[in-house]
């Protein structure tokens, strides 16, 4: 695991030559202005609902003793719970959007590799693309959810806290890896056979969505470079699986 892990962030290495190699930027224009809007959005959500949220939570303490720092303490966590929330929908909401902006650099990523005439694959249309994400990424948020209920929880207890940050950290990872391999897979897998193949690589996965996460602690860069990076990082490591595995269709001519 540790070892699936480590090629899926070291995937990471020489993307931005490849990116300028191919001529790739101009396709990551539009997923910028998303992954930009969404961001802001979230920003400002968790701002203007932190006091909201904070005076529902402020409620539970019933005593006038200590009710002003407690309130405080509650703005806080109310602020960090949507931020936390945010992280989960921003993943999601850019990368569905952004899916058929990103199959074709993918694709361009495919043919660099692998030559253009050395395979073939499923051809797919705008609308095609765009709901093969929505689906991909609504399922992966659902379940994204039912494990950070539990893992929160977890964290309320002392000592375990610290292990469920970082499993939550991993899960978020994960399905972030998720979605960027699938750019990929969409061409060659059907719906369930994805699944099925991400599952069995979840390293990979969760060594493409640990640098992903990381980017999006850096102040508006990480946000603008997220995307572009992570998605050719995939491009060039799922590539490499469905060969291993022998599952990339070669012409017979």
């Amino acid at each position: 695991m540790l070892q699936h892990i480590l090629g899926g962030i070291k995937a990471y290495s020489g993307t931005f030559r490849l990116i300028a190699t191919l001529r790739l930027w101009k396709y990551f224009w539009i997923p910028i202005i998303i992954s930009l809007l969404t961001a802001a959005l979230i920003i400002t959500a968790a701002y203007s609902l932190s006091d909201a949220i904070g005076l529902f939570i402020s409620q539970a303490w019933i005593w006038e003793r200590g009710k002003e720092t407690f309130t405080v303490i509650s703005e806080i966590l109310g602020g960090l719970l949507i931020l936390l929330l945010g992280f989960i929908l921003y993943k999601h909401i850019v990368m569905a959007l952004s899916a058929p902006f990103m199959s074709p650099v993918s694709e361009k990523i495919e043919e660099h590799l692998l030559g253009k005439s050395s395979h073939n694959h499923r051809k797919t249309s705008f609308m095609e693309q765009l709901w093969r994400g929505i689906r991909i990424n609504l399922r992966n948020l659902g379940m994204e959810l039912l494990l950070t209920l539990p893992i929160l929880l977890l964290g309320l207890i002392p000592v375990i806290g610290i292990v469920a940050t970082v499993l939550l950290f991993l899960v978020q990872a994960y399905y972030a890896g998720f979605g960027n391999m699938d750019y990929t897979l969409e061409r060659h897998l059907k719906y369930k056979d994805s699944l099925l193949f991400v599952r069995k690589n979840k390293g990979v996965a969760i060594g493409n969505g640990i640098v992903f996460m990381l980017f999006l602690f850096i102040p508006v860069l990480g946000v603008i470079l997220v995307l572009p990076l992570s998605v050719t990082a995939a491009a060039v490591k799922t590539v490499a699986l469905l060969q291993m595995e022998n599952k990339i269709a070669t012409d017979p001519n």
